[in-house]
């Protein structure tokens, strides 16, 4: 099974916590355009796809590597992975498997599908519709206050609960601020 013409590649641009809700995410960036999807992901499986992309060694194999040597010893290869879907937040992905020249595509968490892509130098594909739906644009500089807010954005119930706080600050006289209304 080799990619849809309409697929696009994406590569991992980085593994970043969030400020709000301090959750690993994993940012994938488009190869050949300024798109972005931002994948959260739990702590464990942000520190196996760190320790992928770096290229560190365990002690013992840890589950994708295990994974990975068992597709491997099977006559088996990692073509590439496939986000195919996001419902309700949530992303879903398949690993496709090349083997005795049958194709396999298996359903995984994004995540998993992500750690065993880094292990196994798969391509990461994703959609063109997927990446229209889902994907974000990040400016070109290393503002990360603002690389932030767009992978965490404001949702409305946070805005709710800060809105009296926002009439708080909004009816400050900050031109007088320091002065006193004392005559001389």
């Amino acid at each position: 099974m080799s990619h849809i013409e309409s697929d696009l590649e994406l590569s991992i641009d980085s593994v970043r916590v969030g400020i709000r809700q301090q959750r690993p995410v994993v940012v994938l960036k488009e190869v050949s355009g300024e798109r972005y999807l931002a994948i959260w992901v739990g702590s464990d499986m942000a520190q196996a796809i760190t320790f992928a992309l770096q290229e560190q060694e365990t002690p013992r194999p840890m589950t994708h590597d295990l994974l990975l040597n068992t597709i491997e010893m099977l006559g088996g290869k990692v073509k590439e992975v496939r986000i195919t879907s996001l419902k309700e937040d949530v992303y879903f992905a398949r690993i496709i498997i090349e083997q005795d020249g049958d194709t396999h595509s298996i359903d995984s968490r994004t995540s998993d599908a992500l750690a065993i892509a880094v292990r196994s130098g798969a391509n990461i594909m994703a959609s063109q519709q997927l990446m229209e739906e889902a994907s974000i644009q990040l400016p070109d500089d290393d503002d990360d206050d603002f690389n932030q807010e767009l992978l965490n954005p404001v949702t409305d119930e946070e805005l709710r609960k800060l809105s009296p706080f926002r009439d708080l600050v909004e009816g400050l006289d900050l031109d007088n601020l320091g002065e006193t209304d004392s005559e001389e």
